[in-house]
């Protein structure tokens, strides 16, 4: 079966990028060549430009920061070994646990390379056969340059040689979302649609969205542009958090409470979703939009009726807002072909900042390198020091993977390594009997690195070619100092095999925390959030952006536990809701005088978060009841409009219902 032009194209540009490095590297004659083509490698994995740019940028700053701080280690404890390498040990640990509060692989990657560069900086001093001042600057400076010429020539080849941009791929991801978000709120809206259905659509929104904001950031590197589009990507992927927001709360009004619904009400709804599916069947911005705004009408209408009951009142504002979000989505959407200047932006979402995976992460990247380090003192082989280098960088850059993915991973890995042996000796067996001139280098090389491109420039066999490229490349260690005995790239082949099953063996012993436990800290955490939601400048925004991937650890960890009714997802999705009703509550109070209302609202906003709380572990909490009274008592002595009662009433008693049907579902 031949590959796919997308990945012919990917590993011919892998490697000119590599020549190009090996070249630029050789003619600087700088001491090790072969890291720059490393460097090349991993900018590689996601072939974009801006991704490139972006993690360009990142690496060159992580390697300085790396480096300096190897030189400090190495200008204070240089005839102190032991000391040195327990710094550097806590070093690498402080960066794996603070990898793990970012979601961009880009920023992982930069924590990898900061411990990295430190590393080699350290390491390969103590290995010299000149210890001193002078050493340790030349070999920093050396590393940190070679890790500058694969980024530059990386950067390069991805602009000039058949370039392909990130926005191309968030428009079409884009386009993919919105349809599917359509279609969740038609299945939640439909009063037959099944529950394994609405969260699998849920869960594929999140992780779509998630994955866009990822990418949002190296938008901005793609022409003058980028800025704007990257502002649209972050508004776009935050206003369907609000779409999520609200279809949730339709859906579960009209399926666990339809005796409070009206006949009329209910045909409003299936209208809704009728006009959800139109837009997610139109081909064009254009035809899109005109149908949200049919549909918007048709809600105004609606609303300006006058026998709805508090509750439908609320419920057909909720729909209002609904299509106000998808409407800016549409425009969201549109101004990433072109830039809309008046579209205000929106927070970017954030990733879940969990300590305990931090200090997981952070032990296991330190006993990796300790298993090394003491392999290394007790034998003082050169191989070994690859034993405390990839293995580091593998453990950073995979340690926010699930527990299964990660020994397929770690698999994949051993498997090209295991290859990557018997090809560099080869490729080694060729050179001897060649010239030793560049070109040769390049021809005999080309056809390796190529095969293992084409491995990295597909999802499934990506940690093949990463296993294959990287171990390949240091076991020939290409340059003009190769050295062609077996003996030294079968040792620095085993010492990375080792490494890599060093590193499977203590992420098997060394796991997170339970999925439950994890559940209750993500609960907690959104209490906190919603206790603190008012503090903040634009608040809907901030509290999107936190809920995004709090969501997606939620629904991962209900699916591994094999929790078929999804309870810890929905509760996410209930404090998701929460946060817009807490808004909504606070925009209607702030167009009347405010005689009275702050007061009772306090204590209302901070009975919600409590109850949410007490929800979430089954406790029915009455607190709430009677703060939503004593709001809507003091709202009688004011200038409230009887509109705006009626839905501030409308939505304290549905949460009240929320609250009640939740406590009663994780009790039981």
């Amino acid at each position: 079966m031949l590959p796919e032009r997308r990945a012919v194209i990917f590993a011919s540009k892998g490697v000119i990028s590599m020549a190009l490095s090996l070249f630029m590297a050789m003619y600087l004659q700088l001491d090790r060549p072969y890291w720059a083509m490393v460097s090349a490698i991993f900018l590689q994995v996601r072939p974009e430009s801006g991704l490139v740019i972006e993690k360009g940028f990142i690496q060159i700053a992580g390697s300085t920061l790396g480096g300096l701080f190897g030189l400090m280690i190495l200008d204070v404890f240089m005839p102190y070994p032991l000391i040195a390498l327990t710094l550097l040990a806590l070093w690498i640990a402080l960066n794996s646990g603070l990898a793990a509060y970012v979601h961009s692989m880009n920023f992982t990657y930069g924590f990898a390379m900061c411990g990295m560069t430190a590393a080699m900086v350290v390491l390969l001093f103590f290995s010299s056969n000149t210890p001193d001042s002078q050493t340790a600057f030349s070999i920093a400076q050396a590393r940190i340059s070679e890790i500058c010429v694969g980024t530059v020539c990386a950067v390069l080849v991805s602009r000039l040689f058949w370039p392909v941009t990130v926005i191309a791929g968030l428009r079409m991801s884009a386009r993919t979302t919105i349809n599917k978000s359509m279609q969740y709120l038609a299945l939640e809206l439909d009063p037959n649609g099944s529950h394994d259905g609405r969260h699998q659509h849920a869960d594929s929104i999140l992780e779509s969205v998630m994955a866009m904001t990822d990418d949002a950031s190296a938008v901005f590197y793609e022409g003058p542009k980028g800025p704007a589009r990257s502002r649209a990507i972050s508004l776009l992927c935050n206003r369907i958090m609000s779409l999520l927001s609200m279809a949730q709360i339709l859906g579960r009004f009209q399926r666990n409470h339809p005796e409070l619904m009206s006949a009329d009400f209910s045909q409003f709804l299936q209208q809704l979703r009728a006009g959800f599916i139109r837009v997610a069947e139109v081909t064009d911005y254009e035809q899109a939009y005109l149908e949200n705004q049919q549909l918007r009408r048709r809600v105004l209408d609606f609303g300006e009726r006058s026998d709805q009951s508090p509750l439908e009142t609320r419920m057909t504002q909720t729909a209002a807002e609904l299509v106000t979000a998808l409407g800016l989505i549409l425009r969201a959407y549109q101004a990433l072909a072109v830039p809309d200047q008046q579209l205000a932006g929106a927070t970017r979402l954030q990733p879940h900042r969990e300590p305990l995976l931090g200090a997981v992460n952070a032990i296991r990247s330190g006993l990796v390198f300790t298993v090394g380090a003491v392999i290394w003192m007790a034998t003082g082989s050169f191989a070994a020091i690859m034993m405390m280098i990839l293995p580091v960088v593998f453990s950073i850059m995979f340690s926010r993977l699930p527990g299964t993915i990660l020994k397929l991973v770690f698999k994949s890995l051993m498997i090209g390594a295991l290859a990557a042996i018997p090809v560099g000796l080869l490729a080694l067996s060729i050179l001897a009997r060649s010239s030793g001139d560049y070109e040769v280098l390049i021809l005999v090389l080309a056809l390796p690195y190529f095969l293992g491109l084409l491995l990295l420039a597909n999802r499934p066999t990506l940690p093949f070619g990463l296993g294959f490229c990287i171990p390949f490349t240091i076991i020939v260690r290409p340059g003009p100092g190769m050295s062609f005995s077996a003996d030294v790239p079968v040792s620095i082949g085993l010492a990375i095999l080792c490494g890599i099953a060093v590193l499977a063996v203590i992420f098997t012993l060394i796991t997170p925390p339970g999925g439950k436990r994890l559940q209750h800290r993500l609960l907690e955490s959104t209490t906190r959030d919603l206790r603190d939601l008012l503090n903040h400048e634009s608040p809907r925004d901030w509290y999107n952006g936190r809920m995004g991937e709090r969501l997606l650890k939620l629904s991962t960890y209900d699916m591994a536990s094999g929790n078929k009714d999804r309870s810890m997802t929905d509760l996410g999705f209930t404090g998701l809701n929460l946060g817009h009703a807490i808004l909504t509550v606070l925009h209607y109070l702030k167009s009347i005088p405010d005689e009275e209302y702050p007061a009772s609202f306090s204590r209302w906003h901070s009975a919600l978060a409590d109850a949410y709380l007490d929800a979430s572990r089954g406790i029915a909490n009455e607190d709430f009841d009677k703060a939503s009274r004593q709001l809507l008592n003091d709202l009688q002595s004011t200038q409230c409009p009887q509109q705006t009662r009626d839905l501030i009433e409308g939505i304290s008693n549905r949460l009240q219902l929320t609250f009640k049907r939740t406590a009663a579902s994780v009790s039981g």
